[in-house]
């Protein structure tokens, strides 16, 4: 390398031709075609060549000989036809030097800007040849289809940036924008980029167009999408971001129709069924309740009380495996929200024929315990039946009748009792209310503090706890694999009995155990029970349909899971449930934050949890919410004390609530 010869060099995705015009240590200074000066080193070059520029024509002169030096090169290049020699050379398969690759373009006419131009032609068009500077490779007809394939996607991106970035442009200045078809690829992309960031599968391209027009803030995108129809002002996200479906799939109708059609009265009529139509059954559950899937009876006998719980047997309505079972199984639970539900199994089956509808013969598990008045078990036997419920109630029919109705009133002093004896044997009863969030009939939100320990609550809630530790310990004596739930004691105990403040109760629930999943029994300390499982909700919890499918094996129904198949659902259930959990959870707290929305500027009682570095944590009484106060200004608090705030800010949209004292 000396000082005058011509060499280039790439930048930028750029050739650059120069000259040399000082080597020092394998490092060049360089005059451009572009008259810059730069330092580079040696190893940059992609092409050199013996030609030189006489450095004393003078910097402007060198220039211009570097440019006519660059023309003559890409006058050269427009003559190379990079596809035609792929496909003479690709089938052999060998490296081809640059010397060799200008011969086969050029013969007999090997000078440096022939050599460039072969340089700057594969340079730009690299889908069919490896490129090293001074050597050449053919790609396979794969690897040429993939990069043509890539170059397309490439293209259509850029178009789809382009042209939406100049759409949400228009539309964030319309005062009315329009949805249409040729727009939704376009609006698509954004409300992915909303829902799920740098996840979004399209996020590079939601990411382009929205840099594009100025765009920063998730709140343009969302007023953006409601003005378009695409989404309601107070659109549940967490459906789409969970990947929650709220339709079934087509096969499940089909499936759905099928059973409904085929489903007859005569089915019931099994010799290993119990009719048990003339029984007293009746249901008591909220007002809005649809899907009825568990039923309560009670007799004397003799000094004692034959107290039956029945539950719907949706095992023999819904074929294991069926593309109906699997997707309840997928589904996991429905889903219940102050403006919604999602059903685990389509309407027209867990509202019509796996409900235990008044006046309708419904096939039943049924679980009868025989309980002293003090409410001990002497015995217990669970069959398989027929039933008919006689009343259905709500909770509000069973509050104003406590007294008044025998059969409910004996029912309603059997739960206390039963509740005493766990909590003898060490069970934790956090007595909380429970915040009532629905819509009433003229669509307003309403918000009421609910007493969960009202006869009516109370008596459903002990019964299902006895439906549930009697079926337990039938599948543990039967030696069956089931989804058994266990508990460590509490890491704490603040209450004692069912006694305690709010706080008290709130604060013992963060010292709770985390239950576990297992297919073996085992004790569950915070209900004070040696087994546990639920199986009282098969229509809404697959949980529960399936520990009811291994009883109706026992009964000789139906064959069972396998210890592996039983372990397996626990593992697959796991990740929906969350979700159920994450969803209701977030959905309950979303419309009491858009309650308080109306309460900016109001009052409220909350009671003080604990400190932490910079904040209290308090509990607003009236809504059962936690927030936080600063340190600074509330002065020296203390947990259980009593204190009035006022309610500054809340966004529902943004989960923000903020007070002062």
């Amino acid at each position: 390398m000396e000082i005058g010869n011509i060499v280039e060099y790439i930048d930028n995705q750029k050739i650059i031709c120069a000259v040399v015009q000082e080597v020092k240590n394998k490092r060049l200074r360089l005059l451009t075609e572009t008259n810059r000066e730069v330092n580079i080193s040696i190893n940059r070059l992609s092409h050199q060549s013996d030609t030189r520029l006489k450095l004393t024509m003078g910097r402007s002169n060198i220039v211009e000989s570097l440019k006519a030096t660059v023309n003559r090169r890409k006058k050269l290049m427009t003559s190379i036809d990079i596809k035609e020699l792929w496909s003479v050379l690709y089938p052999e398969e060998e490296w081809i030097d640059l010397v060799t690759m200008t011969e086969f373009c050029f013969p007999n006419k090997s000078t440096p800007d022939h050599e460039s131009a072969i340089v700057r032609a594969f340079f730009e068009n690299r889908t069919y040849f490896k490129f090293n500077c001074d050597s050449f490779y053919p790609n396979s007809e794969k690897q040429v289809e993939r990069i043509n394939n890539q170059a397309k996607d490439t293209k259509r991106k850029g178009k789809i940036i382009e042209e939406g970035s100049r759409w949400l442009a228009d539309a964030i200045k319309s005062s009315n924008p329009t949805y249409s078809e040729d727009i939704s690829e376009f609006v698509d992309i954004i409300k992915s980029y909303y829902l799920f960031g740098n996840e979004s599968k399209t996020y590079s391209l939601g990411k382009s167009i929205l840099s594009n027009v100025g765009v920063k803030g998730g709140d343009v995108i969302f007023d953006l999408l409601i003005k378009l129809g695409v989404w309601e002002e107070n659109e549940n996200l967490d459906i789409y971001r969970l990947g929650i479906s709220k339709d079934f799939s087509d096969m499940t109708i089909k499936n759905s129709n099928e059973i409904i059609a085929t489903y007859k009265k005569t089915n019931l009529d099994s010799s290993l069924r119990k009719d048990l139509t003339g029984l007293p059954v009746m249901t008591i559950d909220g007002q809005s309740t649809l899907d009825f899937d568990d039923a309560i009876s009670i007799e004397r006998d003799g000094q004692e009380y034959r107290i039956g719980i029945h539950i719907s047997d949706v095992g023999d309505i819904i074929p294991k495996d069926s593309s109906l079972d699997m997707e309840a199984r997928a589904r996991a639970s429905s889903i219940y929200m102050p403006d919604n539900k999602i059903s685990m199994l389509p309407p027209e089956l867990s509202e019509d024929i796996c409900s235990l509808k008044k006046g309708e013969i419904r096939p039943a598990i049924s679980v009868f315990a025989k309980l002293t008045p003090l409410a001990q078990v002497t015995d217990f036997g669970i069959i398989p039946s027929i039933i008919k419920v006689k009343r259905q109630l709500t909770y509000y029919d069973v509050n104003q009748n406590t007294e008044k109705d025998e059969e409910i009133k004996t029912l309603h002093t059997l739960a206390l009792h039963f509740r005493k004896h766990r909590l003898a044997y060490g069970a934790t009863q956090i007595t909380l209310p429970e915040i009532n969030v629905w819509f009433n009939e003229k669509n307003e939100l309403s918000i009421k503090k609910v007493d969960r320990e009202s006869p009516g609550r109370l008596l459903v809630s002990e019964m299902m706890i006895l439906a549930n530790w009697l079926m337990a310990r039938f599948l543990s004596d039967n030696d069956t694999p089931a989804i058994f739930r266990s508990q460590p004691p509490p890491k704490e105990r603040i209450i004692k009995d069912d006694k305690g403040s709010i706080f008290e109760n709130w604060t013992q629930r963060k010292f709770l155990s985390r239950g576990v999943l297992g297919h073996k029994a085992g004790n569950h300390s915070g209900l004070g029970l040696n087994a546990y499982v639920t199986a009282t909700s098969p229509i809404r919890k697959y949980f529960d349909l399936a520990t009811q499918r291994q009883i109706r094996a026992i009964l000789g129904l139906e064959s069972p899971y396998s210890k592996h198949e039983m372990k397996n659902l626990i593992k697959v259930l796991g990740q929906p449930m969350l979700a159920v959990g994450r969803i209701q959870f977030q959905r309950h707290r979303y419309w009491i934050l858009k309650y308080l929305e109306r309460k900016i500027g109001q009052r409220e009682e909350a009671i003080v949890l604990d400190k932490r570095r910079s904040n209290y944590m308090i509990l607003l009484n009236e809504y059962m919410i936690e927030c936080k106060i600063p340190v600074s200004t509330s002065g020296n608090l203390k947990p259980k004390d009593l204190i009035h705030v006022t309610i500054q800010h809340v966004s529902a949209r943004n989960d923000v609530l903020s007070v002062y004292m």
